[in-house]
């Protein structure tokens, strides 16, 4: 069961519920969104429908929720958008949102020309790695709080909000102090611990889809962070692992919309970790804009071949001009607005 708290309510109208809630002997889960708040109720359904809660000051409905991910259903809920950093910067429907930077936080320097690559390409939020989940121990993981130090340079100088991965349930603290939205990956997409922890953060939250997880598996790794005060979620489909090798993964283009119709968060696509190759990530793009994905988030790099990090992906020159050509042009013709870029800070 699921109580939606009308716009105008109050922390005092939201204590009363809770407390009735709680003194039935049930759990309530307070969940925060954009422009109304949520509370998912656990316990015995009948015991509440007999508090009459639809008649406290502040309650807009009391609903029961069939499916097992209650607070990010799109059962009695509109679609949502999540705004990112001090910009505000949108992800959701009407809009088409880029996201773009290095894989890796490497450098300064580094950073800052795929920052502003990355705008030159129409992205209005930069993504860049300073804690990297790694199948190999040998394999660069990243330079931590150096990075995460770089990434706000970086964003004093261009303006962009910064997504970056927190792998750590300890660290999330720490990243969310720097970052603009916090970024849960692929490896970590059933990692309770820090999904709960991401959740009471108070940052947006990027959720990937986990290689091997099912589409209600990931919608209830979303539940886990909107259980702990979040819905300022974005799902992320990234491709899953199948029998095919041709590429990294196989992007499954058919979760965006099937996502869209269960839940109310928005959908993006990640093309260069679906893919894994440069050539693939443009066509890639244009699918997901084609069936209605609210943005994509792609690797960008002034000098791929030297990346310490997924370089055979990442875009740059030509590429890159044909990614901010369907950027630009695409969206409108399936009824979207291209998101444009922050102001500069400063």
């Amino acid at each position: 069961m699921v109580v939606v708290m009308a716009p105008d309510a109050t922390e005092a109208d939201l204590a009363e519920v809770v407390t009735r809630v709680t003194g039935a002997g049930g759990e309530a889960f307070v969940s925060r969104g954009e422009s109304r708040t949520v509370i998912g109720l656990v316990g015995d359904i009948d015991r509440f429908h007999g508090l009459n809660l639809r008649a406290l000051t502040g309650v807009a409905e009391v609903v029961r929720v069939s499916t097992p991910y209650k607070l990010v259903s799109r059962e009695h809920h509109a679609p949502s958008t999540v705004h990112v950093g001090e910009a505000r910067v949108p992800i959701g429907p009407g809009g088409f949102t880029l996201i773009a930077g290095p894989c890796a936080v490497e450098t300064a320097e580094q950073t800052l020309q795929a920052a502003q690559m990355a705008v030159a390409a129409g992205a209005s939020l930069l993504r860049g790695g300073a804690f990297k989940p790694r199948s190999s121990p040998y394999a660069f993981q990243g330079l931590g709080e150096a990075g995460l130090a770089i990434l706000a340079d970086v964003r004093a100088e261009t303006g962009l909000p910064i997504v970056t991965e927190v792998v750590d349930a300890h660290d999330v603290e720490l990243v969310a102090s720097y970052a603009d939205m916090l970024q849960v990956g692929t490896r970590n997409a059933q990692n309770f611990a820090l999904l709960a922890a991401v959740g009471q953060a108070g940052k947006p939250v990027m959720l990937k889809r986990g290689m091997s997880s099912t589409l209600e598996e990931w919608l209830l790794a979303a539940e886990y962070v909107a259980q702990r005060g979040n819905l300022a979620i974005v799902l992320c489909e990234r491709g899953i692992r199948t029998f095919e090798k041709a590429t990294r993964n196989t992007l499954d283009i058919s979760a965006v919309p099937v996502c869209q119709s269960l839940s109310h968060l928005p959908v993006i696509v990640d093309p260069s970790h679906s893919g894994g190759r440069r050539d693939l990530v443009v066509p890639l793009s244009r699918a997901a804009i084609a069936v209605g994905a609210d943005g994509i988030i792609v690797d960008v790099h002034p000098h791929p071949d030297v990346a310490l990090c997924d370089g055979p992906q990442a875009l740059v020159d030509g590429d890159l001009r044909d990614l901010a050509a369907a950027v630009r042009n695409l969206p409108p013709l399936v009824g979207r607005t291209p998101v444009g870029a922050p102001l500069r800070v400063g």
